[in-house]
């Protein structure tokens, strides 16, 4: 595995702060119980006897891994690869789990900082690997931004937040109030964020040089160094080089740019003050969001380019100052795996809890799987209600699918499929309701979303993307959201449906409001994502509507959408396969929804698709063919009134009527 350039680690968190060898408080006991120790800045409870605690700090560049006592004395410290969630698989974290197993041995809890978490479904996924590996051991997963802020020890006396500013081969700010409100800001990757970091420094640089060579057709001597320092002949090499390179590759040529700048080359030290600007913004930025502007801030910086760039820390710090009054800018002097050390406390707080407020032997395993996922605004679905479902329901009509003749499955699938239209049918009062409150958001401006995971979030996604070419509808007029994102269209996204928090978000971002109409797809109507975004969505002031075959759902209070199109399809010939009648029901209902909504929109002249996109040789004929039919030209005139109008068959139709009209008028009186 790739190691980091010295001085250039950590993604956003920088993974690593600083080398020092001390020791860090890590608990002290308490004088009142001797099971009661003091852990950074809370009171956690241990073991009586001796304890050993284990801290994991993952990144984009490598995993330091700490093992200490429970009086903050380190007792092993080492290395591994990458390790951030977005980019490694569950076996291979697993297989780092393993060998930090096999190199620490048993442990009493354990605190990891994760580059990559960003909402429980990572965290989640972070547990249950964690749980093959120490199955008895608690384990406390948060992200590589939180453990580097704990890093930093208890709030300062009349400080009201903290920021942590991040400069290694990526970069962000991350900072908590008092209060416990947290706020990130920047990062999101070399690509589109890491301002200030490693890789932006590189990469603004790289610009800058090939700018100035351009401009001035001479090469500048920064351009050399570079060359120089990635063994490249001439200019043009770098283009390939940038495509090839990786994140690491393109960090370690920060230190090129900053040697540069310390012998006065202006081109780097335009390039390094303009990232000192950024960083500073950023931090300021983050410190607002959590704070009135007068309140005083604690600003640690750590990462690598901090770690090694004296004169870059100090013109951050002077930047940070001028915008922000009454604050204390610092290094960190931790290494941030003594955050993640930290976190173990609220392991065992957490497993003493659990043990003094619930019995072992009652909650099924099912319903904390229920509270996890709505643990900010309950489960808007009881569980009686999806048991009682008949997507969940086995048919007895195909319980011998399986020994049973092709020919005889056959029609048994299309007999049961026969019965869709007909329990559509049943509910077509719910139907038009929807379909007049689509219409009327078409008709002024308005649009039309679809969330679902899976099949349901699919079939969303297919009718969304067929309404452009079919009525050359804006791209943005119908949309579909499905759970995992893009992933999730063509492979299974795990755990993605479970994502209550995940749809709120999709809905947010996707900025669904007043005046659209937001349509939750759920086979057995329990889906946390789609709750999400209906919650979100009603919220914005859209319409809401869930699309459910469950005719037996009960949501509670206080989380109903403004309609349920309840359907009952019965139960699938293959028992839960909701791809199958609740599928086939889905496409009708969303084919009905939008070219209705179309057709009474104008995009429609009596069963005619006028508003078609042609875009292939097929849809062109049958563009001409229309314009035949609808106006008595012949062909060739059809033709080339389509290719007048950008083959707007509407457009061209009217124009070829105007034609027919004037001829008409122009021919002498009998």
């Amino acid at each position: 595995m790739r190691r980091a350039a010295p001085g250039l680690s950590g993604e956003g968190a920088a993974s690593t702060t600083g080398r020092g060898k001390g020791k860090m408080p890590l608990l002290r006991s308490c004088a009142t119980r001797p099971d009661i120790v003091r852990c950074g800045m809370s009171i956690s409870i241990v073991p009586a006897s001796s304890s050993r605690f284990l801290g994991i700090q993952t990144g984009a560049t490598h995993t330091t891994v700490l093992l200490a006592d429970e009086k903050g004395t380190k007792l092993l410290q080492f290395d591994l690869g990458p390790a951030n969630l977005r980019l490694i698989s569950d076996y291979d974290l697993t297989r780092m789990f393993r060998e930090i197993q096999k190199q620490t041995g048993e442990v009493s809890a354990i605190g990891a900082g994760m580059a990559g978490l960003r909402n429980e479904r990572d965290r989640s996924r972070v547990l249950r690997l964690a749980k093959k590996v120490w199955p008895r051991t608690p384990f406390h997963a948060a992200h590589d931004l939180e453990s580097s802020l704990r890093a930093t020890g208890d709030f300062p006396k009349e400080t009201e937040a903290r920021v942590l500013l991040l400069s290694g081969t990526g970069s962000c700010a991350y900072g908590n109030s008092r209060d416990g409100r947290t706020m990130k800001f920047g990062g999101r990757g070399h690509i589109l964020g890491d301002q200030g970091s490693a890789c932006d420094i590189a990469l603004t640089a790289l610009r800058r040089i090939v700018y100035h060579h351009d401009l001035n057709e001479k090469f500048p001597k920064l351009g050399e160094a570079v060359l120089r320092a990635t063994q490249l002949n001439e200019p043009d090499d770098l283009i390939p080089w940038t495509m090839e390179a990786d994140k690491d590759e393109l960090a370690r040529l920060a230190v090129t740019i900053f040697e540069q700048a310390q012998r006065g080359d202006k081109i780097a030290k335009a390039v390094v003050s303009e990232a000192a600007d950024k960083l500073a913004d950023m931090a300021v930025h983050c410190a607002e969001h959590l704070l009135p502007h007068h309140r005083r801030v604690q600003f640690i910086l750590a990462g690598g380019v901090f770690l090694h760039q004296a004169a870059f820390v100090a013109a951050v710090s002077r930047r940070i100052h001028a915008r922000w009054k009454d604050c204390d800018v610092r290094s960190l002097k931790k290494e941030s795996v003594w955050g993640a050390l930290a976190l173990t406390r609220e392991n065992i707080e957490h497993r003493t809890l659990k043990n003094e407020h619930r019995s072992k032997k009652h909650r099924s395993s099912m319903l904390d799987v229920q509270c996890s996922m709505f643990s900010v605004h309950g489960s808007p679905v009881p569980m009686d209600s999806l048991s009682l479902s008949p997507t969940e329901q086995r048919n007895p009509k195909s319980m011998r699918l399986d020994k049973m003749p092709l020919g005889e499955a056959v029609e048994l699938m299309l007999r049961e499929d026969a019965k869709v239209p007909g329990a559509i049918l049943r509910e077509k009062r719910a139907l038009l309701w929807l379909l007049r409150k689509v219409i009327h958001v078409f008709n002024h401006g308005g649009r039309l979303f679809y969330a679902g995971a899976g099949t349901s979030g699919r079939l969303g996604i297919l009718d969304a993307s067929e309404c452009p070419p079919t009525f050359r509808a804006p791209a943005e007029q119908v949309q579909g959201i499905i759970a995992g994102g893009r992933r999730a269209i063509w492979s299974a996204v795990e755990g993605a449906e479970d994502d209550y928090a995940g749809g709120a978000m999709a809905v947010r971002y996707r900025g669904v409001g007043k005046g659209d109409v937001l349509l939750g797809i759920a086979a057995s109507g329990r889906t946390p994502f789609v709750w999400g975004a209906l919650r979100e969505a009603k919220q914005a002031g859209a319409i809401t509507a869930l699309l459910c075959f469950n005719p037996k759902l009960k949501v509670r209070r206080g989380h109903q959408p403004d309609r349920m199109i309840l359907i009952n399809t019965g139960p699938e010939v293959l028992t839960g396969s909701t791809r199958l009648k609740a599928g086939t029901a889905t496409k009708l209902v969303l084919n009905i929804l939008t070219t209705l909504a179309m057709v009474h929109g104008g995009k429609v002249i009596s069963n005619l698709m006028v508003e078609m996109h042609p875009t292939n040789a097929k849809l062109r004929d049958r563009a001409v063919r229309l314009l035949v039919e609808l106006t008595g030209c012949d062909r060739d005139e059809a033709r080339q009134t389509l290719e007048d109008t950008d083959w707007m068959v509407q457009k061209a139709c009217t124009r070829l009527l105007k034609k027919r009209k004037q001829r008409r008028n122009h021919l002498p009186k009998r």
